[in-house]
C-alpha cells in the first residue's frame, strides 16, 4: 500500500511564518510538522509515499530528500498551480496502481491506529473510509454524519461566506446519525478513480466524496478517540508549541 501526504498549500493563515517556511516544515516538538504524518504511515507499514508540493517546494524537498533518513521512499508530485485537495490524485493513478491507498494531511498530529482503520475499511467493503474526531468546537468545521454502523450518510460542508452548511444529500438522513469532524486522513479503493473529475483543481470532499454520499455509495467513518491536534492558524500553532515543548510527541 502507498500513500499521499498533502503538502502543497500556502499556509496563508500562518503568515508571516509561511512566507519563508512552508507550513509542513514548521517545527513542533523538535521536528518538522510533516514528520508526524510520515512516521504515522511508517508505523502502519506504509513506506512508499508521494508528497505533493507547490509553495516553497524546494524547502520541503531539500529537507526530506528521498526519505531514506526516515526509512521511507518519497516521490514528489510538483504542482505548477495548486490542484486543491483532490487534484493531486489525478497524476498519481499509476503510482497507486491497483491497490487501495491512503491520503493524509501534513498539518495533523494524532495517535490513530491506522492498521485497525485499514482492517475496518476492508471488513466493511468500503469505497472510502475517513478518520473522524469530535472536537469541542465541532460547529467550526464541516461535518461528516455517520449512522450506528459507521456508514457515512451525509456530508455537511461549512460555507466560507454567509455561514451555514451545504449538505450532500440535501435532505437529512432518514436514520439516526452522529456528526464528526474529518481529521485529515482517508483510505480509498482504486475504484474511486472512476468517479473523480478527470483533472484538477478540485476539492476531494466537495467534488468527489460528497456526490458519492449523495448517491448512496459505501463510504464509512472510523472514529478516532485518541490524541488529535491540527495546526489551523498562528494562535493554534503557538498553543501547540507550548504544549509540545516540555514533552514532545514521539
Amino acid at each position: 500500500m502507498k500513500a499521499l501526504v498533502l503538502a502543497a498549500g500556502k499556509g496563508e493563515r500562518l503568515r508571516p511564518l509561511t512566507e519563508s517556511i512552508p507550513k509542513p516544515m514548521l517545527e513542533l516538538g523538535g521536528q518538522p510538522l510533516i514528520h508526524y504524518a510520515l512516521l504515522m504511515l511508517k508505523r502502519a507499514g506504509i513506506t512508499q509515499i508521494a508528497i505533493n508540493v507547490h509553495h516553497l517546494a524546494h524547502r520541503i524537498e531539500s529537507a526530506l530528500g528521498d526519505g531514506r533518513g526516515l526509512g521511507l521512499e518519497i516521490t514528489y508530485a510538483p504542482e505548477a498551480v495548486l490542484l486543491g485537495t483532490g487534484g493531486p490524485l489525478c497524476g498519481l493513478r499509476s503510482f497507486f496502481g491497483s491497490e487501495p491507498f491512503v491520503v493524509a494531511n501534513s498539518d495533523t498530529i494524532m495517535d490513530l491506529d491506522l492498521p485497525a482503520m485499514l482492517a475496518a475499511h476492508r471488513g466493511r467493503g468500503a469505497l472510502a473510509s475517513f478518520a473522524l474526531h469530535r472536537p469541542a468546537n465541532l460547529d467550526a468545521y464541516s461535518q461528516l454524519e455517520i449512522d450506528r454502523d459507521g456508514r457515512l450518510r451525509r456530508i455537511r460542508l461549512l460555507r466560507a461566506r454567509g455561514g451555514g452548511f451545504e449538505d450532500f444529500p440535501a435532505q437529512p438522513p432518514c436514520v439516526a446519525v452522529e456528526p464528526y469532524m474529518f481529521c485529515g486522513l482517508y483510505i480509498c479503493e482504486p475504484g474511486v478513480y472512476e468517479l473523480m473529475p478527470p483533472a484538477g483543481p478540485f476539492s476531494s470532499m466537495k467534488d468527489l466524496f460528497a456526490p458519492m454520499v449523495a448517491r448512496g455509495l459505501p463510504l464509512f467513518g472510523y472514529v478516532h478517540r485518541g490524541m488529535f491536534r491540527t495546526v489551523d492558524d498562528l494562535p493554534t500553532y503557538e498553543k501547540l508549541k507550548r504544549e509540545f515543548a516540555p514533552n514532545p510527541a514521539a
